[in-house]
């Protein structure tokens, strides 16, 4: 196995994670079922939610994870896009606070103008997204340790070398909702940064929106 230094999501990285990720296939799950998956980093206890109108990304790989918590470890689908363009996105996440028996959500968007959002070498690990997606030059199967098309497997990411891996030179995804653990990022060019902080929960989209 191969491993680099990968950290976990934190606040000050929390306007890069914007970027929503292809649903598991169905033969990422029998390798989640087989064990055969990449180890990855320790994440926070709160996942977040991410909505686009429309992403379009060059160079793509995906493949399978398990990012850990104290909770235990959560099967991802690991996404990779050397660059992307994304409009109209949102983003939330919400934050129990016991000592006050509330929840502090915290909500994001950016690229609602004619400006998008610009990204560059990003990873997304996700566990469920919804969305219109459209695959170019797509090759599914190959090894995790072979691929050519996307940036390759995350920094830090415990590589079981030939498990299963799929790649494409673009995609494109419409009306995007995601819910994810972590994200990595190497830039981001964020038009129209908005952010706001409340009591509640003030979310882009409600689960219900993911069935």
């Amino acid at each position: 196995m191969e491993s680099q230094t990968r950290g976990g999501t934190r606040w000050r990285r929390f306007a890069v994670v914007m970027v929503p990720s292809v649903a598991a296939t169905a033969a990422i799950g029998v390798a989640v079922a087989q064990g055969a998956l990449a180890a990855s980093f320790s994440v926070s206890g709160q996942q977040f939610k991410v909505q686009a109108g429309e992403l379009v990304g060059q160079d793509f790989v995906q493949y399978g994870a398990l990012d850990k918590n104290k909770s235990g470890a959560h099967p991802v689908a690991v996404v990779g896009l050397k660059s992307a363009t994304i409009s109209n996105l949102c983003q939330s996440v919400v934050i129990p606070i016991p000592m006050l028996n509330k929840d502090v959500s915290m909500k994001l968007s950016a690229g609602g103008g004619k400006d998008k959002v610009t990204a560059q070498t990003l990873y997304i690990d996700a566990d469920v997204l919804k969305a219109d997606a459209t695959f170019k030059d797509i090759d599914i199967g190959v090894p995790v340790d072979g691929s050519t098309k996307g940036p390759g497997p995350a920094p830090g990411d415990l590589i079981e070398k030939g498990s299963f891996a799929q790649q494409a030179k673009e995609v494109i995804f419409k009306d995007a909702k995601q819910r994810a653990w972590a994200t990595t990022a190497g830039t981001f060019n964020l038009k129209g940064l908005k952010m706001g902080v409340s009591f509640g929960k003030n979310e882009c989209f409600k689960d219900s929106e993911l069935e």
